[in-house]
């Protein structure tokens, strides 16, 4: 039987965790194709993605519409860059907070293969999310498209491009940087270990996570107009179908990939020390309570 960690909580005194270490998701596991909560899962992502990308490329459009000194705008005109970061933050947190219990929330790529590469999800779980999400955001754009055809052509669907004056290299390092913020932000905001503890903390969870978003965005608008979502970079970029736009697609498929991977080896192996754990004990029960 299993031995129960202990946690020193003062001279003499000491308490038992009180949570179980969830046991790491199969890499493949077909039994998914089976359950209706998978594909409830795969539909919720699909319309939250759509969503998302309706609702900021629209501000992102209306933004530029605006501004637009040539057809009437000012200068100080529409919500500007910071509003822009808001609407990304708050759907996150609205969306998240809507489908957390379906499909986990994901809403982006790079979250669903942070996930994976942390043992939270499967592959086949991964692979269709990633799926549902892309088509998603084609929906979503391609939504916004119908409704404001001309300014969607005119101030470029709000597709993500590196900036005047910033090299390939900067723009890759911020959207690293960005989503490595974001997938840290997720991983503290959804410990088992803290949602054990503190009843509170579940339905807190997609604040932390959509200011992360906003704060991302405040920073890293004027470098890239901020990635760290590939379904939102590929969405806008399908939609919009523009050359330059493709020529530096990479950027925001690579830079929050390898964000996502640093971030979940950095949470689950030092932070958590998953990997000690594991090399302190050779015994192949399930993980012990503590």
């Amino acid at each position: 039987m299993a031995t129960n960690d202990i946690e020193i909580g003062g001279p003499g005194a000491a308490s038992r965790k009180d949570y179980f270490e969830p046991l790491p998701a199969p890499v493949i596991d077909m039994e998914e194709f089976t359950k209706w909560s998978f594909y409830r899962a795969i539909i919720a992502e699909f319309v939250a993605t759509l969503l998302f990308l309706y609702v900021t490329i629209l501000t992102v459009i209306g933004y530029k519409t605006q501004t637009d000194l040539l057809r009437g705008g000012s200068v100080c005109g529409g919500v500007g860059p910071v509003g822009v970061s808001w609407v990304f933050g708050g759907m996150i947190f609205v969306l998240v907070y809507c489908i957390a219990g379906i499909s986990g929330g994901h809403i982006n790529p790079a979250v669903t293969f942070g996930m994976f590469l942390a043992r939270k999800i499967s592959l086949v779980r991964a692979l269709l999310y990633i799926i549902a999400q892309c088509v998603g955001a084609i929906c979503g754009c391609a939504l916004v498209k119908t409704l404001q055809r001309d300014q969607y052509n005119r101030y470029g669907g709000g597709a993500n491009r590196l900036a005047h004056g910033y090299g390939r290299g900067t723009g890759l390092a911020v959207e690293i940087v960005g989503t490595f913020i974001l997938l840290y932000t997720v991983f503290s905001a959804t410990d088992p270990k803290r949602n054990a503890r503190d009843s509170h903390v579940p339905a807190l969870a997609p604040l932390p996570i959509g200011f992360a978003v906003f704060m991302v965005h405040l920073a890293t608008i004027p470098i890239t107009g901020t990635g760290i979502n590939p379904a939102r970079s590929f969405g806008a970029a399908v939609i919009i179908n523009d050359k330059k736009i493709w020529k530096d697609q990479w950027l925001f498929w690579v830079g929050p990939l390898i964000g996502a991977t640093i971030a979940a080896m950095y949470y689950q192996y030092v932070l958590r020390a998953s990997a000690v754990r594991r090399l302190g004990s050779f015994r192949s029960s399930p993980p012990s309570r503590y």
